[in-house]
């Protein structure tokens, strides 16, 4: 059974079927639902960080070079990535995140059947995005939400900015289907869209029968899941004028507890 979800304004009464009382917080939602959506609000609330700030970040979505590793032939995807290291303070108990040096990014070929087992070198994120103000609150602020479901005293991260463009017609943000991505928890966070339709996202219990699918519009609102309870999908986009190239824009994050996943 799915179950279809039009609104944000809906996001925090609907689970897999089941209503979920009224107010339930972010880290509450995830933990009964295994995945929480968020609005901008929600999200900037919790992180401490200004709308403002987010949207500092949107023009940088303009400077993704092209994704080379795509093995369905497409020139759909642009992206970047880095890695990072967050870490308690023993003195203030107060996260703090650092940056690693730069790291390929690798997937095993269980949870990523197409793109799995090849070291990806991505051009890495810019100063301009890590700099931001909303930048180190943003990530420390969702770890800080993650612990509460697995309490750690680290995490490690992977940051993907990610366009998907119409170029060729159609543009696929989850080439392999759907997925896990042998982690912890994942953030989608939307940054924008513009001259598509689609890109619908599916959620599905990965134990069971039930699954919820909507369209993220509300630019700084986000998935938030469970990768050991759930597995995700995007529907491919296409042009509203096949005259004009269209795009969708997406900053993803992962968190895991046991180190960076590693050949």
């Amino acid at each position: 059974m799915t179950t279809t979800i039009n609104t944000p304004h809906h996001f925090d009464t609907l689970s897999f079927g089941a209503p979920l009382p009224q107010g339930w917080d972010m880290a509450s939602r995830l933990r009964h639902q295994g995945f929480c959506l968020a609005s901008a609000e929600e999200l900037t609330a919790h992180a401490i960080i200004a709308v403002e700030s987010c949207q500092a970040a949107v023009p940088l979505w303009d400077d993704l070079p092209a994704d080379q590793y795509l093995k369905d032939g497409g020139h759909y995807r642009s992206r970047r990535h880095g890695s990072f290291i967050q870490t308690l303070s023993p003195l203030t108990n107060q996260p703090a995140l650092t940056e690693v040096p730069y790291r390929p990014h690798w997937q095993p070929t269980a949870y990523n059947a197409l793109h799995g087992g090849m070291l990806r070198h991505f051009e890495a994120l810019t100063p301009a995005l890590c700099q931001l103000a909303c930048w180190n609150p943003l990530l420390t602020g969702l770890g800080q939400l993650f612990a509460q479901i697995k309490p750690t005293q680290q995490w490690f991260i992977e940051a993907h900015q990610f366009r998907i463009d119409t170029q060729g017609g159609v543009g696929r943000p989850t080439p392999e289907g759907a997925h896990r991505d042998g982690v912890d928890f994942v953030a989608v966070i939307f940054m924008g869209r513009a001259g598509v339709s689609g890109g619908e996202t599916r959620v599905f219990e990965l134990a069971g029968h039930h699954g919820v699918r909507f369209t993220l519009t509300q630019p700084f609102s986000a998935l938030l899941m469970d990768d050991t309870r759930v597995i995700h999908e995007s529907t491919p986009i296409v042009p509203l004028d096949e005259a004009h190239q269209g795009w969708r824009d997406t900053l993803v994050l992962t968190y895991r507890a046991a180190g960076f996943l590693t050949p």
